[in-house]
């Protein structure tokens, strides 16, 4: 009888850096077998040494992870990693950034061959208290917080002893400042999670997303340029944008932030929007960026 498998879940708000935590749990060396399903499997940025091959919805790295996208059908893809021959060590799965994050949990409940492992909650440190304070994604950004075994705070120089007790007194969870350094694999995987947490049956705040595949080519300074006139609404931007050089684009706009990054060479623009429903429209979206 094969063991149970672990489930960790990686929550955390728009732009957070849930995906940069997952890159860097990756390239650790912590000896395990991982499986990491992710919403948006183009974002994970992995060395080259350490791919050791990459399809369209899967990549095997030379460590003994793999990473794929999470379908449609979470309990779908759930059970293809049940009835693989060899299990992975641990399945870590990252959660959108609107989700609730006790809601993809609940599936270690509903399938016997699973175990829970706690939910993981990423914070961006320069923004927390401004986005709790917002009357339309406040509760939905403490509500992600509050739910976790393991808050992890992010994009600080250093830490912050107000905000890492804010964040204590409000999860009752171990807050763990990413600058520091630590290993991630016994943060992650170290603990002992309390009970799965309920689901929130309050609704969050409805979005509208946009995306867009295209032959769009951009050099740096026109890029620039354009993201400097992206909707009011626009929350969340990020994707690929390819250049008429050898190398592209890797764009993350979270709010007021921009950071633009060289990599190789972008066949194909690729790029997705969010925002809040009332504020911006895909529409809108649409008509800046390809104007």
């Amino acid at each position: 009888m094969k063991p149970r498998l672990p489930l960790t879940v990686v929550s955390g708000y728009l732009g957070a850096g849930k995906t940069s935590l997952i890159n860097r749990l990756l390239s650790e060396e912590h000896g395990l077998r991982l499986l990491v399903m992710v919403n948006d499997f183009g974002a994970i940025n992995i060395d080259a040494d350490l791919l050791a091959e990459a399809g369209e919805d899967t990549m095997t790295l030379t460590n003994g992870c793999v990473c794929c996208t999470m379908g449609a059908d979470l309990y779908m893809a759930i059970g293809d990693v049940l009835d693989r021959d060899t299990r992975p060590d641990h399945l870590v799965i990252e959660a959108s950034g609107i989700a609730d994050p006790a809601r993809i949990a609940q599936v270690a409940m509903a399938e016997p061959d699973l175990v829970y492992g706690g939910i993981a909650t990423v914070v961006d440190g320069q923004t927390y208290a401004s986005l709790v304070a917002d009357p339309l994604i406040g509760a939905q950004i403490e509500r992600q917080a509050s739910v976790a075994d393991l808050v992890l705070i992010s994009k600080l120089t250093s830490p912050d002893p107000a905000l890492t007790l804010r964040l204590g007194v409000q999860s009752r969870a171990a807050v763990v400042d990413l600058a520091d350094g630590n290993a991630l694999a016994p943060l992650l995987f170290g603990g002992v999670p309390r009970s799965i947490p309920t689901v929130n049956g309050r609704p969050h705040a409805p979005y509208v997303t946009w995306s867009s595949s295209n032959q769009i080519l951009l050099d740096y300074d026109a890029l620039l340029a354009k993201l400097k006139t992206r909707p009011e609404g626009l929350f969340r931007f990020k994707g690929f944008v390819a250049d008429a050089s050898d190398r592209g684009w890797e764009v993350h706009c979270v709010g007021p932030a921009v950071s633009v990054k060289p990599i190789g060479q972008v066949q194909v623009t690729k790029v997705v929007g969010i925002g809040l429903e009332g504020q911006v429209t895909p529409a809108q979206i649409g008509s800046w960026w390809l104007a």
